[in-house]
C-alpha cells in the first residue's frame, strides 16, 4: 500500500515506541510472517469481486505515496478508480497530485497489473472492502482519512461496531494476563467485540480469551491479510477468522516492517469505541494507540498496576493524564452505555431509523457535545414530545446516553 505523509513518524520519535513490539532478536529488522491458512479453508470473501472497478482500487492501493487523502483526491476528481488509473500525468496534477507523486505513480502504474491484483485475492480467499462500500465499518469510516481499502479475511459485520480494544506490552506479566483474560471474556460474555493487533502477550491473550468465551475478535495486521506475525500466532489466526477477521489495510504479500505498525495502531483505536491497556511500560506501542484514540475522540482506558513495576507504567502514566481507570468490564460497560448491547441489537435491526432520529444526532454531531432537550427541539425544529420519544429510543439502542439533568452526548 502506498503511504503518504500521514503516516511518516515524527523526528521527535524515531522509535514510535515499537521496541515493545519487535522481537529483540531482530535488531536489524522484523522475521518474516508465515502463511496461517491454506486458502482453500478460509471463510467466503467478503465484497463483490467482480465489480469491474474493483481491479484498479486495488492498483491504486499498491502504489507507494498514494495514501488515504490522495487516494480520495482521486477518486473525487476522477468519478472511479479506472479513470484515474486510466489518466495521464497531467490530469493528475490538475487534479492537485504533486508532481513527485506524479512521476512516482506513472513509473509504478507500468509494473502493476489490476486484474492481477484482483486475481491475487480470488486466488488466496481475501475480501476487500472499499470506503463507498456499505460495509466498510462505520466506526472507521468517521475517522480522519479512512484507508481506502481495507483487506480482510473472515467477516466483519454489524456486531463489530460494538467493539473495545484492548492492547499492551508484548512481555505480559501473571497480573497483566490475568487482567486482559478476565476483561476479554466479560466483554465477549457481553457481545462486544475484542479487538487488538495480534502482537505477542496483551494481544494473544485477549483474541484467545475473546474465542474461549464464544465471542467476537477482530485482528488488525501490519502485515499482508494472507500473512501473521509473530509467527507463531498462525493458528490463533486461523481461529480468528472462523469467529470475526483478519483486518488489514495493507495488500497481500506485504511484510510486516517498522513503519507499519503505526498505521495498524491507528485502525486498531478507529475500528473501535475505545481502547483499554491493561498493562503496559512507558515505551509501549500501545501508547501510540492511545494517542489515535484521543485524536480519534475514542475513550482511553487503563487497568492501574503496581507503581514500582516497569510494566504497569505507561497505565499508570495514561491515567494520570486522563485515562478512565477499569477494575473490571463493567466499568467500560457503564461507561460507554454497552451493558445493553444484546438488546440494542435486536432494537437496531427491528426498527428503521427515522427521519427524527437522523435529525437528533445530525445536531448532537454537530455540537460536538451535550444537548440540552430544549436545545435540541430548536436545533431540529421537531415537536417536544417527537424529541422526547425519539430520544428515549435512541438511549435504548445506545445511539446516545444522558449525561446530565435532560442533556445528551452522542455514543458513536
Amino acid at each position: 500500500m502506498g503511504n503518504d505523509d500521514l503516516w511518516q513518524a515524527p523526528p521527535t520519535q524515531p522509535s514510535l515506541g515499537l521496541a515493545d513490539e519487535e522481537p529483540e532478536t531482530a535488531p536489524t529488522g522484523i522475521p518474516d510472517a508465515t502463511a496461517y491458512v491454506e486458502p482453500d479453508a478460509a471463510p467466503d470473501p467478503i465484497a463483490n469481486l467482480a465489480d469491474p472497478d474493483l481491479p484498479f482500487w486495488l492498483a491504486l492501493n499498491r502504489v507507494k505515496g498514494i495514501g488515504p487523502s490522495r487516494f480520495r483526491t482521486l477518486i473525487e476528481s476522477f468519478g472511479t478508480a479506472g479513470a484515474a488509473w486510466r489518466a495521464t500525468p497531467a490530469a493528475w496534477q490538475a487534479a492537485g497530485i504533486d508532481s513527485r507523486t506524479t512521476a512516482a505513480f506513472a513509473t509504478q502504474r507500468r509494473s502493476i497489473s489490476p486484474e492481477a491484483e484482483r486475481d491475487t485475492l480470488v486466488k488466496l480467499r481475501v475480501g476487500a472492502l472499499r470506503l463507498v462500500d456499505p460495509g466498510y465499518p462505520k466506526l472507521l469510516r468517521e475517522i480522519a482519512h479512512p484507508p481506502a481499502i481495507l483487506y480482510v479475511r473472515g467477516t466483519i459485520s454489524s456486531e463489530d461496531d460494538w467493539a473495545i480494544a484492548i492492547v499492551g506490552t508484548r512481555k505480559v506479566t501473571a497480573y497483566g494476563r490475568h487482567v486482559t483474560q478476565e476483561i476479554a471474556a466479560e466483554l465477549a460474555g457481553a457481545r462486544v467485540t475484542v479487538l487488538s493487533g495480534l502482537a505477542r502477550g496483551v494481544d494473544t491473550v485477549a483474541h484467545t480469551s475473546a474465542l474461549d468465551a464464544d465471542g467476537r475478535t477482530l485482528a488488525v495486521l501490519g502485515c499482508g491479510p494472507d500473512l501473521v506475525y509473530p509467527p507463531d500466532n498462525a493458528r490463533l489466526a486461523a481461529r480468528i477468522i472462523e469467529a470475526g477477521a483478519i483486518v488489514t489495510e495493507f495488500a497481500p504479500g506485504t511484510q510486516p516492517e517498522p513503519g507499519n505498525f503505526p498505521a495498524r495502531n491507528r485502525l486498531i483505536s478507529g475500528l473501535s469505541l475505545g481502547v483499554l491497556v491493561t498493562e503496559a511500560p512507558d515505551d509501549s506501542g500501545a501508547l501510540i494507540t492511545c494517542r489515535f484514540a484521543g485524536e480519534q475522540g475514542r475513550d482511553v482506558f487503563a487497568v492501574p498496576g503496581n507503581v514500582i513495576n516497569r510494566t504497569s507504567l505507561g497505565c499508570n502514566r495514561l491515567i494520570q493524564d486522563g485515562a478512565k481507570l477499569v477494575i473490571s468490564a463493567a466499568d467500560i460497560l457503564s461507561e460507554l452505555n454497552l451493558h445493553l448491547v444484546p438488546q440494542q441489537r435486536e432494537l437496531l435491526e427491528a426498527l428503521p431509523a427515522s427521519s427524527a432520529e437522523d435529525a437528533l444526532l445530525r445536531a448532537l454531531d454537530a455540537a460536538g457535545g451535550p444537548l440540552h432537550v430544549d436545545e435540541l427541539i430548536r436545533e431540529t425544529g421537531l415537536p417536544a414530545g417527537e424529541v422526547s420519544a425519539t430520544l428515549a429510543m435512541l438511549e435504548l439502542m445506545g445511539r446516545l446516553r444522558l449525561t446530565g439533568p435532560m442533556s445528551y452526548l452522542r455514543v458513536r
